[in-house]
């Protein structure tokens, strides 16, 4: 018993200095990581694609998408590596890119134009699954089972695009909740750039969220096997009712939505901890966001948040009270679990550095138990992954295409692994796209900038178009690390 405990002592040591130990490997060029990651959101879009796209083997889709029902669904985003339009992991990744774009903006650069672009192409959307009828919010276009019985490219898919919606009687406060979410960082996004854009934003987010909140209910219930497996909302939808409020606050500054959050706090779970943060359960974000205004303002009642937010963080952190064994690869990579285990890794990155820039803004640090960590701690743990993901890992492999000397070839993508409609006009039908799944080459088209799933507990890695849980990409992988980037980009000499 002595040595095991010995061994796990100096195995988190070890982990420790890997983890937080001050990195002296040459940079990576965080600035063409962030412009890659960007260009990765033109290639999942939908709908009749804007001159200059900068995926050039995509050409429109979807263009018809509502039609049959009368409404104009046209646009989004297409998740991952199929053609369906999931709503809930849209709402989360536009939630993200706006609050990139709030948070790490100044850190962008040039890149800044883009990064408002790939939230406008999700807020347009959401605008219109809002708004096109009244006491409704459409959360889906495309029947998954169909789609997924199908490899085509999105150009010429055949597959039944059925519309899906939750209302009064088929309540959805988890899709409505993250939509409303989606809106308010959209337009805390659009803030400057665009007030009459920004305005119209917050107008349609503060009507949803009235909508989710008076009609209470999951989306798994009401659409059940439409919407699950796929994206189930496991964490049920108390997690997104406070998650829109607290961006309604920050969006509006309006008093309403902190008395919301400070009444109904603990209902919706202000109280438990949580140490994942994803499409689904937002509960580590929400904390994290609510302490900045504790941090930053001093607002009464939001002390909860920020310790919740600390022990969030001390999970993290080896050689804390508060650390949870087991979540590390020997590389040093955050790993929750074996599929799409990277959209942990970015959600976690992320939040470290926002929550590292609340904390420096008041002068605050993080306390796990007897042990204090700094604002820098927190950038030095968040530079481990976002390195890991360029390159500086076991393998010595990016896990972003394109990125790098060596990266997957293989994404489980349709549009990337078929020839494009440009080098093959005649369309490719469902079955016969399969040749293209099973085929032994790399894509014939790169798609620039997506971060796949990743490798497994052990950093292996198989780069295998078949092996959707580690070579998936998704939007909701991609949007959290847009921050992180920008950050390291616009700091590369002081943390380098």
């Amino acid at each position: 018993m002595e040595s095991r405990s010995s061994s796990l002592v100096a195995a988190v040591a070890v982990l420790q200095l890997l983890l937080l130990a001050p990195s002296l490997a040459a940079a990576f060029n965080y600035a063409d990581a962030l412009s890659k990651s960007l260009i990765f959101f033109e290639g999942q879009r939908s709908g009749k694609l804007p001159p200059g796209n900068r995926m050039p083997w995509r050409a429109d889709s979807g263009l018809t998408d509502g039609a049959q029902y009368n409404v104009d669904l046209v646009g989004g985003y297409y998740d991952a590596g199929d053609n369906v339009k999931f709503g809930l992991p849209m709402a989360f990744t536009t939630t993200m890119l706006s609050w990139s774009v709030a948070d790490f903006g100044k850190f962008m650069g040039a890149e800044l134009p883009h990064a408002r672009a790939a939230v406008r192409w999700g807020a347009d959307y959401l605008l219109k699954a809002a708004t096109a009828t009244p006491g409704a919010l459409y959360v889906q276009v495309g029947d998954p089972g169909r789609d997924h019985a199908c490899w085509e490219r999105p150009e010429d898919m055949d597959t039944p695009r059925g519309v899906y919606r939750v209302d009064g009687s088929k309540p959805g406060s988890d899709v409505a909740g993250e939509t409303a979410a989606a809106l308010a960082a959209s337009s805390v996004a659009f803030r400057r750039s665009d007030p009459a854009y920004s305005a119209r934003l917050l107008h349609a987010a503060m009507a949803v969220f009235e909508f989710a909140d008076r009609h209470r209910g999951s989306y798994s219930d009401s659409l059940s096997a439409d919407v699950c497996p796929y994206y189930c909302s496991y964490s049920g939808y108390h997690d997104e009712l406070l998650w829109a409020a607290s961006w309604l606050h920050r969006a509006s500054n309006n008093a309403t939505y902190m008395a919301y959050v400070q009444a109904y706090g603990m209902q919706l779970g202000a109280g438990d901890d949580d140490f994942s943060f994803s499409w689904d359960d937002k509960r580590a974000g929400t904390k994290v966001l609510l302490s900045r205004g504790f941090l930053r303002r001093k607002l009464q009642g939001l002390e909860l948040y920020k310790s919740h937010s600390d022990s969030y963080i001390c999970s993290l952190v080896p050689g804390t009270s508060g650390f949870q064994a087991g979540q590390y690869t020997p590389g040093g990579l955050i790993y929750k679990e074996g599929e799409s285990n990277m959209q942990y890794v970015t959600t976690a990155t992320f939040l470290m550095l926002a929550y590292a820039k609340y904390l420096k803004s008041s002068g605050a640090v993080v306390s796990c138990g007897g042990r204090d960590l700094a604002p820098a701690d927190l950038v030095a743990l968040a530079k481990r992954q976002v390195d890991y993901i360029l390159g500086k890992n076991p393998a010595g492999r990016s896990y972003m295409v394109g990125f790098g000397a060596r990266y997957p070839e293989r994404a489980h993508h349709r549009g990337a692994s078929m020839p494009s409609v440009h080098a093959h006009p005649g369309r490719i039908g469902c079955d016969a796209g399969f040749q293209y799944l099973h085929a032994a080459g790399a894509n014939p088209n790169v798609l620039i900038g997506a971060v796949l799933g990743g490798p497994d507990a052990h950093d292996g890695f198989d780069d295998d178009r078949g092996n959707y849980a580690q070579s998936e990409p998704a939007t909701y992988i991609n949007a959290p690390l847009v921050g992180p980037l920008a950050f390291f980009a616009g700091t590369i000499k002081k943390y380098n």
